[in-house]
């Protein structure tokens, strides 16, 4: 074996001799030479395999020495003390020894000797691991001044040791087949750092455990003492470990506080009164925040909680405020008196439209406008605006809808000018959601301006304006009347009676059916049978507008004869799309 530190080169070679010492035990020959600069040494020493009740161990004791005997101390010295000097080497040295040939041989006899010898109970047994233990006991017993080693090995005593404390403690294989006649561990003042070395506990005979003085940290096992029933001596005092309750171990009971002085267990006195002082003034300071952030999460911005928490349709003023920038002039879409269209952002994204009113009303007016809301929010159909929820308090009023874009039918008509077929697409879309609040939610009415009709993408319209608690289908069917005369004219007789819908049907009436070209919206460009289509839809729509209940269409009839016309108007622009692309065709061929 060759270790080099500190400028020596040591050289061991282990061999046995057959010879027998007084005790009747085998002995190991081990030649070592020292080498630096200065020359070389040769020294050999016998090793005697001793064993008893703590098993096989290793005795130095010194034969011949060849060149220099005048540093013949120095090497015995530096090769006594190489173990405790250099913690790293050793570990890597002592893997590298092996044990002789006959040594499973010595193991076996001293078990049946003594079959409570630790490493006896190992399976399957490691000769290697016992013999580097039988190694470091040897070394250790004389370490710890113990009168006689060859005998027995009563204490571990490493007091003020802290360079080779550490190096003892790694040894677990040490620890693992601990000698059986060690009463007593001593490792206190050494600065030890980091956890409890819990390798100590598996002595279980141990009667006295000081580790006093380190800086020791963490949780000490206490479970792991039970097994030691014979210690009656413990002291860790003066380490940094956690505090806990050991006066709950039944253990722990029979030391008293003189074990745990300044070593963290024991709860400080000091520290105890500062805790009950920043207890009873933190924490009613804690509950009041606690209560404030909850109000202030609750009822200011409840969607800041998790959904689960969150009442899905209310809005808070500062909900509202947050999504349009502080009600922003870049968020306002539209005003008028008391009335007010913001474009906001919610905090999770989703673009709204909110109608904001700013009137005073009775608190009796407030809760049936919650009423209304809390059935406007459960409609659902593709040709309604969504309805995401309310706000309602003494200053404000707002509903809270899905955001469509800023363009009404109205606007369409006049900037888009839009073919017939796209015209009865709107209309069909409208009766299909009048049909559904019809079906489902009969007691909801709602406003059929071309102004309160938007259009969402591909053409669908959406009605927006709705009144719960209006149940006349009559005067329903009578809007519709309108919005349909509306569509076909563009608006622009609507403007010339100054809002007057009796006077701009009655004018349509009167034109109807000879001079319809008057009424109809030229931009469309009719053929003579999509003329004759908008024909049969402004007769349904004077219908419509009849007072008389007994000449009025009922909804249903209304949407299948406007379903029939646009379909039959999807059937004749396929048929003229065929005639185009065919003459396309031949023409391209006479080419």
């Amino acid at each position: 074996m060759v270790s080099e530190r500190g400028g020596y080169a040591l050289m061991m070679e282990v061999r046995w001799s057959r010879r027998i010492n007084g005790f009747g035990v085998r002995t190991m020959q081990v030649c070592a030479r020292a080498e630096n600069g200065l020359g070389s040494l040769s020294i050999v020493f016998w090793l005697g395999l001793v064993g008893f009740e703590f098993g096989e161990r290793i005795q130095f004791s010194y034969v011949g020495m060849a060149s220099r005997p005048s540093t013949c101390a120095s090497v015995v010295l530096f090769f006594i003390t190489f173990l405790s000097s250099v913690s790293a080497s050793v570990v890597e040295d002592l893997s590298n020894l092996h044990p002789p040939s006959d040594f499973n041989t010595t193991i076996i006899s001293n078990c049946l000797k003594n079959p409570s010898l630790r490493y006896c109970s190992s399976s399957p047994m490691d000769l290697n691991e016992i013999f580097r233990f039988t190694i470091v006991a040897s070394h250790l017993c004389n370490e710890s001044k113990n009168p006689n080693c060859v005998e027995s090995f009563p204490k571990i005593d490493l007091r003020s040791r802290p360079k080779i404390t550490p190096l003892y403690l790694s040894f677990s294989f040490f620890w693992k087949f601990c000698p059986i006649t060690i009463l007593s561990i001593d490792l206190s003042n050494n600065s030890l750092q980091g956890s409890f070395p819990t390798d100590l506990l598996l002595c279980t005979q141990i009667q006295a455990l000081d580790l006093s003085y380190n800086d020791l940290s963490g949780d000490v096992p206490i479970q792991s003492f039970s097994p030691l029933s014979n210690l009656t001596l413990l002291n860790l005092s003066y380490n940094q470990f956690s505090e806990s309750k050991i006066s709950d171990s039944q253990f722990f009971k029979r030391f008293n506080s003189s074990s745990f002085l300044n070593s963290g267990l024991l709860p400080s006195h000091q520290n105890y009164r500062i805790k009950a002082v920043i207890l009873l003034l933190g924490f009613p300071i804690i509950v009041i925040l606690m209560v404030g952030c909850l109000w202030w999460l609750c009822f200011r911005r409840p969607d800041v909680l998790p959904s689960a928490l969150q009442n899905k349709h209310k809005f808070t003023n500062s909900m509202l405020k947050a999504a349009t920038n502080g009600f922003s002039k870049k968020n306002m879409v539209g005003k008028s008196e008391g009335f007010a269209i913001y474009r906001g952002i919610l905090r999770d994204g989703t673009e709204v439209r909110m109608e904001i009113y700013l009137n005073n009303i009775s608190r009796e007016n407030r809760r049936k406008f919650v009423e209304e809301c809390k059935v406007l929010v459960q409609l659902c159909h593709k040709n309604l605006i969504q309805v995401y929820g309310w706000s309602s308090n003494r200053t404000l009023r707002a509903l809270v809808t899905e955001w469509t874009g800023e363009e009404s039918v109205e606007m369409w008509l006049s900037e888009s000018a839009p073919s017939w077929k796209h015209r009865l697409k709107v209309l069909v879309g409208v009766l299909k959601g009048m049909c559904y609040l019809q079906e489902q939610w009969p007691e909801v009415g709602y406003d059929l301006r071309t102004s309160s009709v938007f259009l969402h993408e591909s053409i669908e319209p959406l009605i927006a304006r709705f009144k719960v608690g209006e149940n006349s289908s009559t005067k329903k069917i009578y809007r519709f009347g309108v919005f349909l005369l509306e569509m076909m004219t563009n608006g622009r007789l609507g403007e010339e009676f100054e809002g007057s819908e009796a006077g701009f049907v009655e004018y349509v009436k009167m034109l109807y059916p000879g001079n319809l070209p008057k009424v109809i919206d030229e931009r469309m460009k009719l053929t003579e049978n999509t003329f004759d289509q908008a024909k049969q839809a402004i007769g349904i729509g004077l219908m419509c507008t009849d007072h008389p209940t007994s000449r009025q269409l009922g909804l249903g009839q209304i949407s299948n004869m406007i379903t029939r016309i646009y379909e039959c108007c999807l059937v004749l622009a396929s048929q003229n799309h065929k005639k185009s692309h065919a003459n396309g065709g031949r023409s391209h061929q006479r080419m």
